[in-house]
């Protein structure tokens, strides 16, 4: 088994939050994965294609190429640990991948995106150059290059000219992972509710409420250790406003109840396996 996650190189450190490499023949079986509010950059590096399950009871399955952009979602959605058992990875800051994709952030609305439909060829051979590398640390550094050839032929209007993402949003996404109220923030920025929400939402994928929601639920997971009973002080801890509205926003964000949460391990607290 080898797993790797690391800082990225500085250029890309105020858009990409880590890089990961993961080889673990282990896994097994169907599990749920819980949303960030953020998104990934993900190659299957086992067998070409990037497979999800979604709907209820997750029946509905979906495949693109192997290389594809998770987005930023407010649902659960099925994977096959089996399936992408070996993958290399970019995980984003909020917000933070809108310089490495033309599309404006809403836009990315599916839980996975090929990536040979957002970069074209070089997308589609990403895969390969990959695979190509002799170690987990090469690997990663090729995928920082693709990364940086992509900040490299931005459209020069972007926030990367300064090196930083849009003061605004970084200000907002921090402010409402901490907590913030919606109208708090939309008001500190100066923004009309719907202007605030538009400009959100085209950077960072979701609108502020449901991102403020899957980080309360963020929050909710950094805490618990997966046995812990007193949910009543974990919700009041986490922000809820009680028992009920925790485990009412739990079950819509993760498809369990707090008292079926078992996630893959305690360092995996978004991976939940079906039927464990």
């Amino acid at each position: 088994m080898v797993s790797v996650l690391r800082r990225p190189v500085p250029a890309l450190a105020s858009f990409v939050d880590a890089v990961w490499y993961i080889d673990e023949p282990t896994l097994v079986g169907l599990e749920r994965a819980i949303p960030t509010g953020t998104m990934q950059l993900v190659v299957n590096l086992r067998r070409d294609g990037l497979r999800w399950l979604d709907a209820e009871g997750f029946t509905e399955a979906h495949t693109v190429t192997g290389s594809g952009l998770c987005g930023s979602i407010a649902r659960p959605i099925g994977i096959d640990a089996a399936d992408q058992a070996w993958c290399v990875g970019a995980s984003f800051r909020p917000g933070g991948a809108v310089p490495f994709f033309h599309p404006p952030a809403d836009a990315l609305c599916e839980p996975v995106i090929g990536l040979d439909s957002l970069w074209g060829r070089a997308g589609a051979v990403l895969r390969e150059r990959l695979l190509e590398q002799p170690s987990p640390e090469t690997t990663l550094r090729t995928l920082e290059r693709a990364l940086l050839e992509r900040v490299i032929r931005a459209d020069t209007r972007h926030a990367l000219s300064s090196g930083r993402p849009d003061p605004m949003i970084e200000h907002a996404t921090a402010a409402l992972s901490s907590g913030a109220a919606v109208r708090h923030v939309a008001d500190q920025a100066g923004l009309t509710p719907s202007t605030f929400n538009r400009r959100f939402r085209s950077v960072v994928g979701v609108n502020p409420k449901p991102f403020a929601r899957v980080q309360r639920l963020q929050r909710l997971l950094r805490t618990i250790d997966g046995d812990r009973s007193d949910w009543a002080a974990a919700a009041a801890d986490a922000g809820y406003f009680d028992q009920s509205h925790l485990i009412n926003e739990f079950r819509a964000l993760t498809g369990v109840t707090p008292a079926r949460y078992r996630p893959r391990s305690p360092g995996e607290q978004n991976h939940i396996p079906i039927g464990g």
